[in-house]
């Protein structure tokens, strides 16, 4: 009875879902995590909460097999480029990370303002220099 356990990021929250393959069908059980899960929590997790999570697995029904939809077994590198274009078009990130882009990106924007109003001081002081310089030659001195 092959089984697998995944771990991803649904909403604000990790989740574990395990699932049973078994020749009446599949059945499975999630358990929801809260942040990422470290592999040391995984471990105590295993350790712990697994045997319930798999009680929980057998006790809940079988979806037909064919109802399950069987993945193609096709092109390797295909699914390859196919997983990589999916990759860049939405990168796996966690809300911490999302959150740490986002206030590099402000803090990059307010650095670039700040820079443009300083070039902007500065070419304004040494325009009233070159003014100032202008004017003293004209009076002759």
């Amino acid at each position: 009875m092959p089984s697998t356990f995944s771990v991803f990021f649904e909403g604000p929250f990790w989740v574990g879902v395990l699932e049973i393959a078994e020749p009446d069908g599949v059945r499975a059980a999630r358990h929801v995590f809260g942040d990422e899960p470290t592999g040391p929590e995984l471990e105590e997790f295993v350790r712990r909460d697994f045997l319930a999570l798999l009680t929980s697995a057998l006790a809940g029904p079988a979806v037909p097999a064919d109802r399950v939809p069987r993945p193609r077994r096709g092109n390797a590198k295909r699914a390859a480029r196919a997983a990589a274009r999916e990759q860049a078009a939405r990168p796996l990130t966690t809300a911490a990370q999302e959150a740490l882009h986002e206030a590099h990106q402000h803090a990059k924007s307010e650095n670039r303002a700040a820079a443009k109003r300083r070039r902007a001081a500065e070419a304004e002081q040494h325009r009233a220099l070159s003014r100032a310089k202008a004017r003293a030659r004209h009076r002759g001195r």
